[in-house]
């Protein structure tokens, strides 16, 4: 993705999840009387503001707002549009995690990219390429691809195979030398298998990788960043979503939402430099 490797080129590698929970809300927000949706739209909005020119993407994780129905879907495509209007070159990942016969992909691609805008979207590989051919053929959009996730159960189905070759291995190999015919293909690997991340990146070359479970899931940022990095020292998306937007749960949420971004960012960054500097060494 283009607005991906701009970002890249900034030094910018963090992507902020954008995953509303009512019951979480600073009080003044959750207080206030208005509609849920205006509540969630005004929360995202602040956020966004205050980190927009700190990050590579924002991923909105669908179940946030379809929880709550129209007033969520609303909230949802608001945030969106303000997104676009405010960081025209931040990509918006919509986190859906979507995956079915073709022609009921046809709705999901026209949902997500013609109606929600979404720059990229997430989806299940399960179904295989020519189920998933209506997303693939969007050569202008990002389809990020489950392969190796970072629940504590992930490794159910996911470690089938044997001790040289595990399904997760083969939706790496089927995605990079299949799938990705457009160059619009990524994955998502979680941080918490630091050791499957480095496998997945030898198997794909450059292509980019989402990269959850920072943060609330325990993931380990400096094992993920040295097995994630491709061979430009660029390539990953590293998301945290509660660890950012729940930073604070005062009327400072803003401000402690750009902090936390800004300490993650920094300490990418710092990790990168060094590895740079071992290799010009």
């Amino acid at each position: 993705m283009k607005m991906l490797k701009a970002q890249w080129a900034l030094g910018k590698f963090v992507c902020v999840g954008l995953d509303p929970d009512e019951t979480k809300l600073p009080a003044h927000i959750r207080d206030e009387q208005k509609l849920l949706s205006d509540k969630i739209i005004n929360f995202n909005r602040d956020i966004v503001d205050a980190t927009k020119d700190l990050v590579c993407a924002f991923k909105p994780n669908s179940a946030f707002y379809e929880q709550y129905g129209v007033p969520g879907l609303v909230a949802l495509e608001q945030t969106i549009l303000h997104i676009k209007a405010v960081a025209p070159d931040v990509p918006v990942i919509l986190d859906a995690k979507r995956a079915d016969i073709g022609n009921t992909n046809d709705g999901y691609v026209k949902s997500a990219f013609d109606y929600f805008k979404a720059d990229a979207i997430t989806v299940h590989p399960y179904l295989g390429s020519e189920a998933m051919k209506p997303f693939l053929d969007r050569k202008d959009k990002g389809i990020i691809v489950l392969c190796r996730t970072s629940n504590k159960g992930a490794g159910e189905f996911q470690d089938f195979g044997n001790a040289f070759h595990h399904l997760y291995q083969e939706v790496a190999e089927s995605v990079a030398q299949k799938w990705n015919y457009n160059g619009n293909c990524l994955l998502v690997v979680g941080a918490t298998y630091p050791g499957e991340l480095s496998t997945i990146r030898k198997i794909v070359g450059d292509m980019p990788i989402l990269i959850p479970g920072i943060g609330a899931q325990g993931g380990d940022l400096e094992k993920s960043l040295g097995a994630g990095f491709d061979a430009h020292k660029e390539g990953i998306i590293i998301n945290s979503s509660r660890g950012i937007i729940y930073a604070s749960s005062g009327e400072d949420f803003a401000e402690a939402a750009r902090r936390e971004t800004e300490k993650l960012s920094g300490q990418i960054v710092d990790f990168r430099e060094l590895i740079l500097q071992g290799e010009r060494a």
